[in-house]
């Protein structure tokens, strides 16, 4: 009897498909007489830490030349062998746009309609992308689910109308859960971007900011704020968004004319085209459900790298 081998791959997050099929190709056809022969299957266990990261110089331009090599990976303070290291510039997105309608930004929310609306009509390409809006004030509502229709997309933004108490992390909590979180994981890889505007400063919530940060982190949602703060001195409300942005691996804006509002916007779609994905097997094989730390060092210092802070374990 000839014994084939199946490398089964399970993934804390998926990599490319291009990846996968690197991973499991045999190196040799098999003979006339094994492909007749009955065949044992075992399944082998590889579970693959994938993280995107964007990677900056002191002017907070993109770089673009980088290699693996030019990378060191802690996880826990252990260090990790990267196993793949790719630069994604077309990656399938799945982009939440979450506006805050509360009373606190009704004299700003006709320019930031129209900036979210100009970001996603030149974002969104048809039949690779999709996005989906979402107002909050007293709850989070969905005004308009998943499509690449930009129209559609703009009709439901222009819809929004002012009023009421803020339910930032409610309005965060459910995007990841109900909509960006997919189990098992999608082949390929779908780039989870999530665009929160807002002044960050929840009031009505019943869900906690830390609730709401740790599900968009098993969503592996990459988190993007605009503060509507336009007094010039951070507020409470910056803060939260920028510690939002900074866990997942995104970034925080704080514009303080509407004109920077499109600039900053445009800044996030050239961004999400000028990554790289690098993935690694994780030498803390224990299936326990924690929070995982996540470094990744340049060895190069005048670069900056922005990625997730970390992952949760399997549990089982």
């Amino acid at each position: 009897m000839t014994t084939r081998v199946l490398a089964t791959l399970l993934f804390l997050s998926t990599v490319p498909c291009s990846l996968v099929a690197q991973e499991a190709k045999p190196t040799t056809p098999p003979a006339p007489s094994q492909t007749a022969a009955t065949s044992q299957i075992y399944k082998v266990r590889v579970e693959l830490v994938n993280v995107l990261m964007t990677v900056t110089d002191k002017k907070n331009r993109t770089v673009i030349d980088m290699t693996k090599d030019d990378f060191k990976v802690f996880e826990g303070g252990q260090l990790q062998a990267i196993r793949y290291f790719s630069r994604e510039t077309d990656l399938p997105l799945r982009i939440a746009i979450l506006i805050d309608t509360s009373n606190s930004i009704r004299d700003r929310l006709r320019f930031e309609q129209e900036a979210a609306t100009d970001f996603l009509t030149t974002t969104i390409r048809r039949g690779k992308d999709l996005a989906f809006v979402v107002g909050f004030d007293v709850e989070p509502q969905l005004v308009q689910d998943y499509t690449d229709n930009t129209e559609k997309l703009a009709n439901a933004i222009r819809s929004l109308q002012a009023g009421g108490v803020t339910s930032l992390y409610d309005a965060l909590f459910f995007s990841s859960k109900e909509k960006l979180y997919y189990f098992p994981p999608p082949e390929p890889y779908l780039r989870r971007v999530m665009i929160i505007i807002s002044d960050g400063q929840d009031n009505q919530s019943e869900r906690t900011r830390e609730e709401a940060l740790a599900m968009a982190q098993r969503a592996e949602v990459t988190i993007f704020t605009i503060s509507t703060n336009r007094t010039g001195a951070e507020a409470r409300g910056d803060k939260v968004l920028r510690y939002l942005a900074q866990q997942t691996g995104g970034r925080a804006f704080f514009p303080f004319e509407a004109g920077e509002l499109a600039e900053d916007f445009q800044q996030i779609g050239r961004e999400l085209r000028s990554q790289y994905s690098l993935a690694y097997v994780s030498t803390n094989a224990a299936h326990d459900g924690t929070f995982r730390n996540i470094m990744i060092q340049p060895l190069d210092k005048n670069v900056h790298v922005r990625a997730k802070a970390g992952y949760f374990a399997p549990s089982q």
